[in-house]
């Protein structure tokens, strides 16, 4: 299914700094992929399911786009999930966690995509989950995979997205203080004062001299 979206981040008239206000594209959204997927990924998707006996409940939908296998997560079920990819098919890696925001999607605004890679297999997916903009929880994968601990951190500044269960789930680009989260497509642009706290500037008498 396709529909024509006009501009980016919701940015009408005056304001919009990102240049892409005159924008018009069109959005395409995949139903789940029909078997046989191609490659590995027939292979990973058996693997799990013998892995996971509760794999047709945890699973939403399976899509294959552009050379990628994206398996889409119930938000209960992730946790589980990320352990039997780790431990049963020996995807050793996370490599982070990112937002996005579809604010048009609704119950289901914000997504957490988790790109994977098993070093033992040279195989590559993805995991993704989606959350209500209402109630943006989604349980932390540090203890699956430990690297995740920044990512997360960043997604919760940047989106808004709440790990629970991180060891320390604090801002980790804004200030403790700063209102909203700048990655979202309802978040203001242009003409944002930005407040740099604590920093000081010596007179030009107490600057050293480097020559």
């Amino acid at each position: 299914m396709t529909e024509d979206q006009q501009g980016m981040f919701g940015i009408a008239g005056t304001g919009d700094t990102s240049g892409y206000g005159g924008l018009v594209r069109s959005s395409e959204s995949f139903g789940s992929t029909q078997r046989p997927y191609g490659g590995y990924f027939d292979q990973v998707a058996d693997d799990l399911e013998r892995a996971y006996p509760d794999f047709a409940d945890a699973i939403e939908r399976v899509v294959v786009d552009r050379g990628e296998l994206t398996l889409h997560i119930k938000v209960s079920r992730l946790f589980e999930v990320a352990m039997i990819l780790r431990d049963k098919l020996k995807f050793e890696m996370c490599m982070g966690v990112s937002g996005v925001h579809y604010p048009e999607d609704k119950d289901r605004e914000l997504h957490a995509l988790y790109p994977l890679f098993s070093i033992t297999n040279n195989q590559r997916i993805r995991l993704e989950v989606s959350v209500p903009d209402a109630d943006s929880h989604i349980p932390s994968l540090v203890e699956v995979w430990a690297s995740n601990n920044w990512h997360e951190r960043e997604t919760f500044d940047m989106f808004g997205i709440v790990f629970d269960g991180h060891p320390g789930l604090t801002r980790i680009l804004m200030p403790d203080d700063w209102q909203g989260h700048p990655q979202r497509k309802d978040y203001a642009l242009g003409g944002i004062s930005i407040e740099y706290k604590g920093a000081t500037v010596p007179p030009p008498s107490d600057r050293r001299s480097y020559k």
